[in-house]
């Protein structure tokens, strides 16, 4: 498992300098390296590294989650709080129907298939949003209207609804009949409750840290270990209540900054240094994932779903924007920043497939096409656009 390790990182960094040199986003190409050492391709990186690759990649969503809560400001969230819960539903709202209404037809499918495999395909992904984001928060790009600040928090809200309506339609589907009106009154309680537990362990730390004053690398390795357990509450939970963990996440470092500014800012500035190494991990890891023959499965069908489907999500981002102050080409902008997917795609994609589903395959294929086909495009737009239409703050 070293030896995988130390391959994932040595291509990973060259690949992250290769694409720089070209103008595109490393992320892009670590997710290339991830295709490429997968199991679906060269089988380079070893089985037992795959098995715990769901840990390792949660780790390092938390850490990139983590530093954006720290550069979440109550102003700012308080400004762009209407149009986060405008795109947390709204957009994923759009796709769905679409690829409801569509699947049928082009696969030969059931409608409460359709509606599963658009849910799947609803969620966008954190894992790419959320570091180019940070970026532009580092660049002071778009900040004096809090545009980084509105899709950090709407991505992350935007896959707790589409996660819990996906579980309502499986439920449906294997005939556990679920309470759909029970199941609904999930999506804010996983929101509120996971707020609730991240603010607690926020303040919780932020008086472990003011009794002891401890050196920067200690807190943070403390706080990126509180925030694993807050993964493991939310799983021992899910059966009673439900809970956002990865919100929580936010929230520790919003209550941290709020709280302690400089101490935060510590905490942040190694973060990014260990950020350095977990990106490599998620993307690469992400990139594993992906079984390039599945996707191939999809065929030109799946890639006309997709893209029509995606017109939709654009038209509804568009409309969760409009009330905003935002001006037309940083409207545009958040268009694009909600195309990418990967992280959600990637995890439960094949859960339709284990859980009896007739078309699960087709489900999986179309989901393994959607992570190859918007998540290069997604990250492209957002950095080449970001760059151009962003105002900087001077």
């Amino acid at each position: 498992m070293a030896l995988s390790i130390a391959l994932i990182v040595l291509l990973g960094l060259l690949s992250d300098y290769l694409f720089n040199r070209i103008k595109l986003p490393g992320l892009l190409g670590m997710l290339i390296v991830g295709i490429l050492c997968g199991p679906y391709v060269f089988n380079i990186i070893q089985p037992e590294l795959l098995k715990v690759s769901a840990d390792l990649r949660m780790v390092a969503l938390i850490v990139i989650l983590l530093r954006a809560g720290l550069e979440l400001r109550k102003d700012t969230l308080n400004r762009v709080g209407k149009t986060v819960i405008m795109m947390s539903c709204i957009p994923a709202i759009f796709e769905g129907a679409i690829v409801t209404l569509l699947a049928p037809y082009i696969f030969d499918i059931s409608y409460l298939e359709a509606a599963i495999l658009g849910a799947i395909l609803a969620a966008v992904s954190p894992a790419v949003v959320v570091p180019l984001m940070l970026k532009f928060i580092d660049q002071k790009k778009g900040v004096k209207k809090g545009i980084p600040t509105l899709l950090l928090g709407a991505s992350s809200v935007d896959d707790v609804f589409v996660i819990v309506i996906f579980s309502i339609l499986l439920g449906m589907y294997t005939g556990s009949n679920p309470d759909i009106w029970v199941k609904l009154l999930e999506i804010p309680e996983s929101i509120i409750i996971g707020i609730a537990l991240g603010a607690l362990s926020g303040y919780m730390l932020f008086r472990l840290f003011e009794t002891f004053r401890l050196r920067a690398t200690k807190m943070t390795i403390i706080v990126v270990a509180v925030s694993v357990l807050l993964t493991w509450v939310e799983e021992k939970l899910k059966t009673k209540i439900a809970a956002s963990a990865l919100l929580g996440v936010m929230t520790i470092g919003f209550i941290l900054i709020e709280k302690c500014e400089i101490r935060a800012h510590k905490i942040s500035h190694k973060l990014t240094k260990i950020w350095i190494f977990a990106e490599i991990l998620l993307f690469v890891l992400v990139g594993a994932q992906v079984n390039i023959t599945v996707a191939w499965k999809a065929g030109l069908a799946g890639a006309a779903l997709i893209v029509v489907a995606l017109i939709g999500r654009s038209i509804g981002t568009y409309l969760s924007v409009m009330g905003s102050d935002l001006n037309f080409k940083e409207r545009l902008f958040c268009v694009i920043s909600y195309i990418p997917k990967a992280t959600v795609q990637a995890a439960i994609g094949a859960v339709p497939l284990e859980a009896g589903v007739k078309s699960g395959d087709i489900i999986l294929a179309v989901a393994v096409l959607s992570i190859l086909l918007t998540a290069p495009i997604g990250a492209i737009g957002i950095e080449k656009m970001g760059n151009k239409w962003l105002e900087k703050e001077k």
